[in-house]
């Protein structure tokens, strides 16, 4: 991930629409533990949802081989975190959601099996914003401990992305996926359209993205 001087604009990845903004990563950096607290949580939902995708489509052929390992990858995430907030005094304390992820879920379809369809894209476009903020704190967090925490966890958020394309992609043509993807991440980027109220409430995913939309195609 770059930050080109001195604009300090982010660069983008494949599956987003729009970059985060600096003044997220400025935001962010100024209250880690209420990050890192959401960061726990977020870990936490996203083991939930893999888990609520193989008991909601108990019998689909090839979806709990690859789910069961992604929500176990999260959890062993989710107790990384809770390792560390542990060992500066903290813990799980509650904090007000952003409307990001629920904004994202009013986007799914109802009907099947564009429920489906909708629920992979969704959970790979969270995962790509995830992945895209996490690198951004592994290089410019000014905490080395957090830096560090960050940077462990790339990898594997990178491939939970992947993991969702891939779902979508072994059943859907690719022009159905496009299309739809296309339209997902526009939804995305406007859930994270706006300025932070409060600067107690930033979270993993609250406000911060460029105003002018990057033209990176997806495709």
């Amino acid at each position: 991930m770059t930050v080109n001087s001195p604009q300090k604009s982010v660069a983008s990845i494949r599956w987003l629409k729009a970059p985060t903004s600096w003044s997220w990563v400025e935001q962010a950096n100024a209250r880690p533990m209420e990050v890192l607290i959401d960061h726990a949580h977020c870990e936490r939902k996203a083991a939930g949802f893999a888990t609520q995708l193989m008991f909601r489509y108990l019998c689909e052929p090839g979806l709990g081989e690859v789910l069961s390992p992604l929500a176990r990858e999260e959890l062993e995430h989710f107790e990384k975190v809770l390792t560390l907030l542990k060992q500066r005094g903290r813990y799980l304390e509650p904090l007000s959601a952003s409307q990001y992820g629920a904004t994202l879920s009013k986007r799914v379809r109802k009907e099947e099996p564009s429920r489906m369809l909708d629920s992979f894209l969704v959970a790979g476009l969270i995962e790509a914003r995830s992945h895209e903020r996490m690198a951004l704190l592994a290089e410019h967090s000014p905490d080395s401990e957090l830096r560090s925490l960050y940077a462990d966890l790339l990898a594997s958020e990178a491939r939970h992305f992947g993991v969702y394309w891939n779902l979508a992609e072994s059943r859907w043509p690719r022009s159905v996926l496009i299309s739809r993807l296309k339209t997902l991440a526009v939804e995305e980027t406007k859930a994270l359209e706006g300025t932070l109220e409060h600067a107690s409430h930033v979270r993993m995913h609250s406000p911060g993205v460029v105003e002018k939309r990057c033209n990176t195609a997806i495709d």
